[in-house]
């Protein structure tokens, strides 16, 4: 489900960039670590900030930035033009089928973008599939608790069924066999989890 156009202008302003930059990324790399030199999955890339975030703070060799919402992949592509051909791809695409061999990538990205997918579990379940083994899902995602408040009603728009809690999205990634253990922790009084979950590494 793409964002209305109140949630894109909240999401396409300095203050949410600035937040991304100085608050989540900084966050998610405490929990999981950087991917210097690897290749990364972004879901649901945006304008691209946290593609910057990505290449910048976590290090990545390559990223391959992906949104359903083919206005804002024209956007990032246009923020991102800076980066050489060969380390980064935006595409349009949608996180229930994305376009990879299994175990392509050795890290995915997930900067709150989940919660507007109706069957979130497929998402999940995509995600596992190109992830490579010891690979990293790192997740931020707002939970039901903030999508059931009154802002989030009058204001957006989100599946409104088939929502998650914070123990049933970790629950899901670990069904999958994306193991979190300890390694998320909840903002917001609950409204968001920002998380991280490791796949085990090959045998021998």
């Amino acid at each position: 489900m793409k964002m209305n156009w109140v949630e894109k202008f909240l999401m396409n302003n300095p203050i949410r960039a600035a937040f991304h930059v100085h608050v989540e990324a900084p966050l998610l790399e405490r929990l999981g670590g950087r991917t210097e030199g690897l290749r990364v999955l972004e879901v649901g890339c945006g304008r691209g900030v946290g593609t910057e975030q990505i290449f910048r703070r976590f290090g990545a060799a390559s990223v391959f930035a992906m949104d359903i919402d083919e206005d804002m992949v024209a956007r990032a592509r246009t923020r991102l033009q800076g980066f050489p051909p060969d380390r980064l791809r935006v595409e349009v695409g949608d996180v229930t089928a994305i376009d990879a061999e299994d175990a392509s990538f050795d890290a995915v990205f997930d900067f709150a973008i989940i919660h507007h997918v109706p069957d979130w579990q497929a998402a999940v379940a995509e995600i596992r599939r190109v992830l490579k083994p010891g690979g990293r899902f790192y997740f931020e995602e707002v939970t039901r608790h903030a999508l059931d408040k009154w802002s989030y009603r009058f204001f957006m728009e989100h599946p409104t069924e088939n929502r998650f809690t914070t123990a049933e999205f970790i629950r899901e990634v670990e069904r999958q066999g994306m193991i979190v253990g300890s390694d998320y922790t909840e903002r917001g009084g609950g409204d968001f989890v920002f998380g991280v979950g490791r796949v085990a590494p090959a045998a021998g």
